[in-house]
């Protein structure tokens, strides 16, 4: 991990259990390449780091978080395909989409971003 935090992060929020979240391992590792400077990903095991989910729940897989330090971006369940979440990562990076107003969500990315990188 790195010591400051990246500027974007992608988080994939999954369960060991989800055969689908199987399937988006492969997209991740795709993305990682893709996006190896500006973006940061993340493998959230939602049974494994619940503390991290707190108030919040996750009702399908995958779902994304895409932030920046400061906003949300996206939070939603995605099919396991590189090019729908090449599309967001493309659009946040390129400023071509508005933060969202999820208080909850917004609360979940920083305390992802404090286990991740503190």
């Amino acid at each position: 991990m790195s010591e400051t935090p990246p500027r974007l992060l992608v988080a994939c929020f999954c369960a060991a259990w989800c055969r689908t979240c199987d399937d988006y391992v492969q997209v991740m590792d795709a993305l990682k390449l893709q996006y190896a400077k500006p973006v940061e990903f993340a493998w959230v095991d939602i049974e494994d780091q619940a503390e991290v989910l707190d108030n919040v729940d996750v009702e399908n897989f995958p779902t994304l978080l895409i932030s920046d330090a400061q906003q949300v971006y996206f939070w939603g369940t995605v099919l396991p395909h590189a090019a729908t979440a090449s599309q967001l990562i493309d659009r946040v990076l390129s400023g071509n989409i508005h933060p969202l107003d999820v208080p909850d969500i917004l609360e979940l990315d920083h305390r992802l971003r404090s286990s991740l990188f503190s």
